[in-house]
């Protein structure tokens, strides 16, 4: 009896060890750096918890070329990707995403169905929201011990802030920018950019400065290039550069003039390995309590109006968070809500005129 009772002890804990018969691994494309780390303690590490599906990321820097080539060669190996939402819509557009029935997404804590309590355009025909983040200047405070810069027009006043300035090797934000510091309105930038006339008078402003410009392109180099002083001011991502700051001690100082807001999104790629397992990691993470955690470990807002008002702390550091979020109400006085439609319809045209002008000497 006693010989057969440590069988069966063996056997249970031998039991105990095989993973559950549904458990899998959710192949998931995101951005790495602080912004990944936040993600997983708010969303991988609770969901493998509660599910035993392990969780593997990959690192991107955005875009849908991947992506096409993978569904174009049905060849997909990925089951998740965090998409901007202006390349989430062009990848819905271009059959690359699968639909996702937002019915489907929990109510807030108080009962609110979940497509009045996200903001607006956050819910697309083929992505659910997660954050609200914004792509700023910042600038080292050491760099200029007399008068601070404080505008995007400050920028391109390399006579009074003479330095290099980081900039990411691609059109979103710098276009906007260039025409903002002419004085063009906030409302009318997007509609002089579609002509002829609003984008040369965008290169000639980025003219300017061209020659004191270091490109970047991983999300994590603005805030280095500020640390390791290659740069006085550069574009960036307002979350890497609060966790820079605090983490290192830097003083890192970010200007919200200009804020370019922006909405990163899960997609479902068509033909995913694992689409129902994709379906319920979204489920899980998308609800208001995962969307308030990830606020507590990076600074970017949640896209749910239940999550916003649960943010109070950043976790490490014990800072209040919420004058650090693009989503506080003074940053967002001045900021240039990105028109993600206007991106997905012109794209390849803006990027390919950006891919020139670098090429002109």
């Amino acid at each position: 009896m006693r010989r057969a009772s440590q069988t069966t002890y063996a056997l249970l804990a031998y039991l105990v060890l095989i993973p559950p018969a549904d458990a899998t691994t959710l192949t998931i494309v995101s951005w790495g750096g602080a912004y990944e780390a936040s993600q997983n303690e708010a969303y991988f590490k609770p969901f493998t918890s509660k599910t035993g599906t392990s969780i593997k990321t990959l690192t991107y820097n955005g875009g849908i070329d991947q992506l096409r080539k993978q569904v174009e060669s049905n060849n997909v190996e990925w089951d998740l990707i965090d998409l901007v939402v202006a390349d989430n819509i062009e990848a819905c557009e271009s059959g690359l995403l699968q639909a996702i029935d937002h019915t489907l997404l929990p109510p807030s804590p108080d009962g609110i169905p979940a497509s009045e309590d996200f903001l607006p355009d956050t819910l697309t025909p083929c992505g659910v929201g997660q954050v609200v983040s914004a792509t700023v200047l910042a600038f080292n405070d050491a760099a200029f011990p007399g008068t601070k810069p404080s505008s995007i027009r400050d920028l391109f006043n390399t006579q009074q802030f003479p330095g290099k300035r980081g900039l990411q090797k691609k059109p979103i934000a710098v276009l906007e920018w260039a025409l903002l510091s002419y004085g063009v309105p906030i409302k009318d930038i997007y509609a002089l950019l579609s002509t002829e006339r609003g984008l040369r008078l965008a290169f000639a402003k980025l003219d300017q400065i061209k020659p004191h410009i270091i490109w970047w392109e991983n999300g994590d180099e603005p805030a280095q290039l500020l640390a390791d002083k290659k740069v006085v001011m550069s574009s960036g991502y307002n979350g890497r550069f609060f966790s820079t700051a605090i983490n290192q001690q830097l003083p890192i100082e970010i200007i919200w003039q200009g804020q370019l807001l922006n909405y990163s999104t899960w997609g479902i790629p068509v033909g995913a390995p694992n689409p129902l397992k994709a379906k319920e990691f979204i489920h899980f993470a998308t609800d208001t309590q995962r969307l308030a955690d990830q606020a507590s470990h990076i600074a970017y807002g949640p896209v749910r109006r239940s999550s916003a008002r649960q943010v109070r702390k950043h976790l490490a550091s014990g800072t209040d968070i919420r004058p650090h979020l693009p989503t506080y109400e003074p940053h967002l006085k001045y900021a240039i809500k990105k028109d993600h439609q206007w991106y997905a319809r012109t794209q390849s045209r803006i990027n390919n005129r950006f891919t020139q002008w670098l090429a002109e000497p």
